[in-house]
């Protein structure tokens, strides 16, 4: 059985928001289909698919860590013969969404609103 801070983990990594303590008002699984069937997932995988979420979380958190840390040498463009990777933040970002994505298909989910294509501009009028 997953605890809680592993399903938590797996909601933010799939790109779908907090569930809270309780459902309530217009929000959470009730309102939304894919999101009903991520708690049913979480709530109902074998042990061997258990293994295998903690895996998948287990990178995933190792990406998030090394976001933050980009930032440290945004400041360097270049030390002696190193050069810094200008895009390495957006890289890191790019490579934990693709992973959130991996574990949206690994639960038979669509990316949820935080994981929506990254690279178009959506116009909304």
């Amino acid at each position: 059985m997953l605890t809680d801070a592993e399903k938590t983990d797996a909601r933010r990594f799939c790109g779908y928001p907090a569930y809270g303590a309780a459902p309530s008002g217009n929000t959470g699984y009730r309102f939304f289909q894919a999101y009903g069937t991520l708690e049913y997932r979480l709530n109902n995988l074998s042990a061997a698919e258990e293994t295998v979420l903690r895996t998948h979380l287990a990178t995933l958190r190792g990406f998030e860590r090394a976001i933050p840390s980009a930032a440290e040498n945004l400041d360097t463009a270049a030390a002696a013969v190193w050069t810094r990777n200008p895009n390495e933040l957006a890289d890191r970002q790019n490579l934990e969404f693709d992973w959130g994505r991996r574990l949206c298909g690994f639960l038979g989910l669509p990316p949820g609103p935080a994981l929506q294509n990254r690279s178009t501009v959506t116009l909304i009028v």
